[in-house]
């Protein structure tokens, strides 16, 4: 049985296993994005890319405004494509709750990447944790949404008890492999971290 939802798309158990699993797979995505931008000991793109620079009054992500590239594990190179946004670069970077000094040769932008203090290193790992949880949390979330809508399947007897029931246990099933992931990811990027 098939039942209407607010789409208006037929739905089934499977329709809202099958949306719920791609949810997940993009608050895992979101999630490693978001810890790309956390800084280890090395120096990567990523780690300024998306700082905002005041560019003609608009805040505009670094990485739309100039080329970034890290051409060794110590540094980060900036060459913006209008000369006349270097000082704005260069402010925005200052201010960056990372760390940083960056010295402007008047054509590019380098950006010295220092190794990580053991008190930076643990301070880095507790942003971390937040923001493992707020992946947790995020997957939790989904879940739910996958439960109030097989619920309200059930409720309006489109699907039975028994299906209901089958459903949720592979939805908790989804949840706990996603939640894995999150953990797992959060592991890597700890080790990444503390790594000397």
């Amino acid at each position: 049985m098939t039942t209407k939802n607010d789409g208006g798309n037929d739905q089934t158990p499977e329709t809202v296993l099958a949306d719920v699993d791609q949810k997940m797979d993009r608050a895992i995505d979101a999630l490693k994005r978001e810890l790309s931008a956390l800084r280890t000991g090395r120096a990567t793109p990523s780690l300024i890319e998306n700082i905002k620079v005041d560019y003609y009054g608009v805040p505009t992500p670094l990485n739309q405004i100039a080329s970034i590239s890290a051409p060794d594990a110590r540094a980060i190179m900036v060459q913006p494509w209008d000369k006349a946004a270097m000082k704005e670069i260069e402010k925005s970077l200052l201010k960056s709750d990372m760390g940083f000094n960056p010295s402007n040769d008047g054509t590019n932008i380098t950006v010295p990447v220092p190794p990580l203090n053991t008190e930076r290193r643990q301070d880095l790992v507790k942003v971390l944790k937040r923001k493992i949880e707020d992946g947790k949390v995020s997957i939790r979330n989904v879940r739910r949404d996958g439960q109030d809508r097989l619920r309200k399947m059930e409720k309006d007897k489109d699907i039975s008890q028994d299906q209901s029931r089958r459903a949720q246990d592979q939805l908790q099933k989804a949840t706990d492999g996603h939640t894995k992931s999150v953990d797992q990811v959060g592991a890597a990027k700890e080790a990444e971290i503390m790594q000397v």
